[in-house]
């Protein structure tokens, strides 16, 4: 799959004390590239429930840190689906210029709605997959 790539402007409030971008932001900025990449195929996570009857649940995250962006700094945040039996793993790749600032991953189940607040994985539909391909 080639990688949905956005651009991002750190803004003030993206920043803490030091000046450098508080690390929780990038952790929203993961969720929303995601969510931006799946519009990118015509989808959106209301769709996919509705299409599919299902929703995309984190299961885990993570994140290395390698070097600070600050106030004004314009990042590149790169995103490539890989898929993992029931689960699909959501790999980013964090740029400033050609630095690199930071890598991670949400790692995303693929759970059927059977009740109110109850949630059983499912195998991830080809018809799913071929949106990325």
């Amino acid at each position: 799959m080639e990688h949905f790539k956005r651009d991002l402007t750190i803004e003030w409030g993206n920043c803490d004390e030091a000046g450098i971008v508080f690390y929780p932001n990038f952790f929203h900025w993961f969720d929303s590239t995601y969510q931006g990449l799946l519009r990118s195929k015509g989808l959106s996570q209301r769709k996919i429930r509705a299409q599919f009857g299902t929703v995309t649940p984190l299961v885990d995250v993570g994140a290395t840190f390698r070097s600070p962006v600050t106030y004004d700094d314009v990042i590149t945040i790169a995103a490539e689906i890989e898929w993992v039996e029931r689960r699909m793993r959501v790999n980013y790749t964090v740029t400033c210029g050609e630095r690199l600032v930071a890598t991670g991953f949400e790692l995303r189940a693929w759970a059927q709605v059977v009740g109110e607040g109850r949630l059983k994985g499912a195998p991830i539909p080809d018809e799913f997959k071929a949106f990325f391909n």
